[in-house]
């Protein structure tokens, strides 16, 4: 069994593509149990945030896990699997650690450094355990990736500066508006991104907040929590949108709702009623406001895409260089950890046989020597147990530090060999590994086509 690893992200694929492929939390459970009824998946974690769509799968063989994992994805999108091949991106085996690892440390984000994917990724490991999709693979990677994340907020400084989405998008809304300072401010979502959008806002100086969701519950716990940090905030249901966007400065919006939440009308008819510009952030995937709301005299747009643009070729020098050794150093240790753990059940299988061999051996002495002292036959058996535990100490204490070195596997194959383990008893047996595990993070237009029927 290896980690597969296939998504898309914005980095690969449009947002008109991310839009179609995001799952929401309330569809997360099912796309969870359909991957692993596909039979070729038997793990599954989904992480589906506001730039990225991605699947943790633990298959038997990587053409048949990428099949299952693009079918389902695809069947999601309401794509056909040929259409949606050139926005994926694929790795496997030690590339998708890597992967994982890089996500988790804010590296392969939109804004680099952002510590928002921390949550978001524990969130998904959360939903796959509590549906029952994550095993003893996926447990073991995740966990080890959350921690690479801590490890590398906590001693680089790739988020020094709090950068987020909503800090960029809120920074060219400031730019727009001359400044955000004693603005009004309407938040339209009361998840965690409307809270941090919430708490920006309030950093920045603004003068009055309104939160507007789904839930009246939420929403009127988030404008209270900010009112309590000496903001005054109160919240609206969201069919007072249009009255309160009349007033507004800025708009947040992140609903992670799969339609349209502000239509052209409704800003049209809010615009006529105001003398000033209107910035709206729109930051939701599917995204919540109607395209050609950006066209409107007086109101600017900022969304993913346009914020993509902006930071597609921000680099953050030494700090970056940090995070990446310790991605680099802690790929390295897990797995070392995984090639030495998956030796010890053949080194269990060849002391098993040696216990059996001895026991066989002493028994047969007792058949022939019925008359020897009980005394005698003890310090006998223990002899002869102490002479093959030292005989067997040093080759099974090599073979697992020779087995965390990358091909280490080769050893304990030479010991199932050497000593006739029978290879199909699960004691012996370490991690079948398919040829296609050389592949290593290729894109999704090189893998042969057959792996895709």
């Amino acid at each position: 069994m290896s980690v597969l690893v296939v998504g898309l992200s914005h980095r690969s694929a449009p947002v008109e593509v991310l839009e179609r492929a995001s799952v929401s939390s309330e569809d997360t459970p099912k796309l969870l149990d359909e991957l692993t009824r596909t039979g070729g998946v038997g793990e599954a974690v989904l992480l589906s945030t506001c730039n990225r769509v991605e699947v943790y799968a633990v298959v038997e063989t990587f053409h048949g896990g990428l099949a299952d994992v693009s079918g389902v994805l695809a069947r999601h999108a309401g794509l056909d699997v040929s259409e949606l091949s050139s926005y994926l991106y694929v790795h496997y085996a030690a590339s998708a650690v890597e992967h994982l690892f890089a996500v988790a440390a804010g590296l392969d984000s939109m804004v680099i450094g952002e510590a928002q994917i921390l949550g978001q990724l524990r969130t998904a490991y959360s939903v796959a355990t509590e549906v029952g999709t994550a095993g003893r693979v996926m447990h073991e990677l995740a966990q080890q990736a959350l921690r690479v994340g801590k490890r590398s907020h906590s001693e680089t400084d790739i988020d020094a500066a709090g950068a987020s989405v909503v800090s960029e998008a809120l920074a060219d809304a400031d730019t727009v508006l001359g400044g955000l300072t004693g603005r009004r401010a309407l938040v339209v979502g009361a998840g965690s991104m409307g809270a941090l959008a919430a708490a920006h806002l309030r950093r920045a100086g603004i003068g009055s907040l309104v939160v507007a969701n789904r839930t009246p519950e939420r929403a009127a716990r988030l404008a209270a929590a900010q009112t309590e940090e000496g903001l005054p905030s109160r919240s609206v249901g969201l069919d007072e949108i249009g009255g309160e966007l009349a007033l507004a400065d800025v708009l947040v919006t992140c609903t992670g709702a799969v339609g349209t939440v502000l239509t052209t009308a409704v800003v049209a008819h809010a615009s006529g009623h105001r003398d000033r510009p209107l910035v709206i952030c729109d930051l939701g995937l599917p995204r919540d406001v109607e395209a050609s709301v950006g066209e409107l005299p007086g109101v600017t747009v900022i969304d993913l895409v346009s914020l993509n643009e902006r930071l597609a070729d921000r680099t953050e020098g030494g700090t970056v260089r940090a995070a990446r050794q310790i991605v680099t150093d802690e790929v390295a240790h897990y797995l070392s950890a995984q090639r030495s753990a998956e030796v010890t059940p053949t080194v269990t299988a060849l002391r098993r046989r040696a216990a059996e061999v001895v026991d066989a051996e002493l028994l047969r002495m007792s058949g022939r020597l019925p008359d020897i002292e009980p005394e005698v036959r003890d310090e006998l058996a223990r002899t002869v147990r102490r002479v093959v535990d030292k005989l067997l100490h040093t080759p099974t204490v090599r073979v697992k530090q020779l087995a965390e070195a990358p091909g280490g596997d080769t050893y304990a194959e030479a010991l199932r060999e050497l000593f006739e383990l029978d290879p199909q008893a699960p004691a012996a047996v370490t991690a079948t590994r398919s040829d296609t595990e050389r592949v290593d993070g290729i894109a999704l237009d090189q893998i042969p086509q057959d792996g895709l029927r």
